[in-house]
């Protein structure tokens, strides 16, 4: 997902701070999510074995059923972000997510 290990010492309020017997070892500082959506795209494509876009309807169906599942629309700009992937319309996105609903 794009997370960065720091030591302790560095750790500002929003990274995790991960102890081992009392003293603590290692600090994780999470990628904002944004980061975690192009992360996440780009290892269904390393998945799909090639680019999104060159998926066909169903199996882009399938990637935005996965995607809702993992919160990507919960993110700002995550259904422009997620069409321009798919190489589809905002419109296109909101009618797969309709659709999932609907079944």
């Amino acid at each position: 997902m794009g997370a960065e290990m720091i030591p302790p010492d560095e750790a500002g309020r929003e990274d995790v701070v991960l102890a081992w017997e009392g003293v603590d070892v290692v600090a994780v500082r999470l990628p904002q999510l944004a980061d975690s959506l192009d992360h996440i795209l780009a290892a269904m494509e390393r998945r799909q074995g090639r680019p999104l876009a060159d998926l066909d309807r169903r199996s882009k169906q399938e990637v935005v059923r996965i995607l809702e599942a993992r919160g990507a629309f919960a993110v700002r700009h995550g259904v422009e972000t997620v069409a321009s992937a798919l190489g589809v319309s905002r419109f296109t996105v909101y009618n797969y997510l309709n659709r999932e609903k609907g079944a």
